[in-house]
């Protein structure tokens, strides 16, 4: 019997005799090859004090993700060095061997990164090692730039700054050892205070940040000047710009990534006499916009402008300067319309909030995709309602008047002074009067302005010449508006400053609104080139348009704001 045919057969023993000999040759080569590793390393670090520079083995250093991308993949592999420590003074470089090329990266570095450029030799094995920890980041060559500011981030500066000079001293104190942490740290203290921008601004001596907080700027620390080239060029890295270019203006983004949330950072670069100003804009792209019923919106102003939003055509313009809350009442009416049964597309530069079942697209105008060309596409996807981010031209202008004319709704904003300024602008456009006329259906005027902390408002009385102004102001609403107040007893508050508003006494914003209803005689004035913004907001007015200035002194009234708000805010 051949028993190499015998099933029955057990080769088990020879099997395992000949695994463990694999084994001890697998044992014996992983051995040879430390013994090699470690002997090159030697020879390396031998290499390294005959050529008087410092070495360093790469295996199991933490190398951060935001360090090793300061160089390509493409440029470590033509210089075969690697960036393994970059703080705000120093920049540790790891190269393979000494050649020319070297120093023009050198060179480089040091005119993008103004840090003192450490050189190191390292081994290939210490290269092959960083290369492996690049490729082993997808998500910040998916991302291309973001800073990663951790939920532990923002409990940390909750816990242990809780008024603006210990964040000061805090910034300070690590301004001089690392740089990805300072510009964390001010990221940081910014989420953590509602601050809708950061500003960064070189001065003679000194680097002053600051926070805009519900629209107001807040001094915030100030560092030593010669910190700011640093911090401007890491900043400029994450948003993507010309570290060299420090002449003419550049605005570049990045994000940031916290759990079930992401931030949109703008970043804009402006030439100053001392340097150059820096001012981050933070976009909390998933955040939820305010409810219409909560805008702030009141009687007959809110009873108004929801008839007109309902309308089937038409333009509802939302108007106000910059950070008026022209966006977030857009999409609190979007919001409102939004039913299964009705097609909803947006174009805007750029997307602040991310609304569901809603078509949004994002202006790129590096790749000619203006709000024009935009809302001629947008026509052909049948909407029912179009909401465009900012009339800026007549192109613009004009195919939004055609769209709400030919069978769509059509939500705009416009930069003016109040909402009878929206007629003569869009005429100075160029939108013709005959179309504008028969399109127009409401246009909003709004403010923001900060509300009074309830931690600590306390009532205060106005001196005679504000108490004097403001009871003329309120005794001119018109008697459709007029509340019932006694003009004798109107009582008025103020925020005294507590930790729950860090001391600022105000806590948050409201909205002050106008809201012009184009009637029958305000289409006809229109028509009749009576365009003037003082003509319409007279005929508004008499027919019971309560101002902005009126809707925040009843508001003040009611203890919501403070007198001094509302002027400061808005003009008479």
């Amino acid at each position: 019997m051949n028993l190499l045919n015998n099933k029955t057969f057990n080769a088990s023993p020879l099997a395992t005799l000949g695994a463990q000999q694999n084994e001890a040759v697998d044992q014996l080569n992983r051995k040879m090859q430390e013994i090699n590793l470690k002997q090159k390393e030697q020879e390396t670090e031998n290499q390294a004090q005959s050529l008087g520079l410092s070495y360093i083995n790469l295996k199991g250093f933490g190398i951060s993700p935001s360090t090793i991308v300061l160089l390509t993949r493409e440029e470590i592999e033509k210089y075969r060095a690697v960036i393994f420590l970059h703080t705000i003074k120093e920049t540790h470089l790891g190269v393979v061997e000494s050649n020319p090329q070297i120093e023009e990266l050198i060179n480089r570095l040091n005119e993008q990164l103004h840090t003192k450029i450490i050189l190191y030799l390292i081994s290939e094995n210490s290269l092959i090692t960083a290369l492996k920890i690049y490729d082993a980041l997808p998500l910040i060559k998916k991302v291309v730039r973001g800073v990663q500011i951790t939920e532990g981030d923002l409990k940390k500066f909750s816990q242990e700054f809780s008024a603006f000079k210990e964040l000061s001293a805090e910034i300070n104190r690590v301004a001089g050892t690392s740089l990805s942490e300072v510009v964390t740290l001010i990221i940081s203290g910014g989420l953590r205070s509602r601050a809708s921008d950061v500003h960064i601004e070189a001065e003679e001596n000194s680097v002053k940040i600051r926070y805009r907080i519900d629209g107001v700027l807040t001094d915030i620390s100030s560092l030593p000047k010669d910190t700011w080239v640093k911090i401007i060029s890491r900043l400029k890295l994450l948003a993507g710009l010309k570290i060299n270019v420090n002449d003419r203006p550049q605005d570049g983004r990045f994000s940031i990534f916290l759990t079930g949330e992401k931030i949109d950072v703008r970043v804009s670069c402006l030439p100053t006499q001392f340097g150059e100003s820096v001012v981050i804009r933070l976009l909390m792209s998933t955040a939820q916009g305010v409810s219409f019923e909560n805008l702030g919106l009141e009687g007959r102003a809110y009873e108004a402008l929801l008839k007109e939003i309902k309308k089937p055509t038409g333009v509802v313009i939302s108007t106000g300067p910059t950070g008026a809350g022209k966006t977030t009442t857009l999409y609190a009416i979007l919001n409102k319309l939004n039913q299964p049964d009705i097609k909803i597309i947006t174009i805007e530069d750029p997307i602040e909030y991310q609304l569901s079942d809603v078509s949004q697209s994002q202006v790129d105008t590096d790749s000619g995709y203006t709000f024009a060309k935009g809302l001629r596409y947008i026509v052909r996807q049948d909407p029912d309602i179009i909401m465009v981010g900012e009339v800026r031209d007549v192109e613009t202008g004009e195919i939004a008047v055609q769209a709400a004319l030919t069978g769509h709704a059509v939500f705009t904003t416009l930069h003016t002074n109040d909402a009878a300024g929206a007629v003569p602008r869009l005429l100075s456009l160029g939108v013709k009067p005959y179309l504008l006329a028969p399109a127009l259906n409401a246009i909003i005027g709004q403010r923001l302005v900060r509300k009074i902390c309830q931690n600590c408002k306390q009532e205060i009385s106005l001196d005679a010449e504000t108490t004097a102004k403001v009871t003329k102001i309120l005794d001119t609403i018109h008697p459709e508006n007029k509340p019932n107040l006694d003009l004798t007893k109107i009582k008025f508050y103020a925020g005294q400053g507590c930790d729950a508003c860090q001391h600022l006494g105000y806590l948050g914003r409201l909205g002050i609104f106008e809201v012009l209803i184009v009637d029958d005689e305000i289409e006809r004035a229109i028509l009749a080139a009576e365009t003037s913004s003082l003509i319409l907001k007279e005929l508004a007015t008499a027919k019971g348009m309560l101002t902005m200035l009126q809707d925040g002194l009843l508001k003040a009234a009611k203890g919501l704001t403070t007198v001094d708000e509302v002027f400061r805010v808005v003009s008479e």
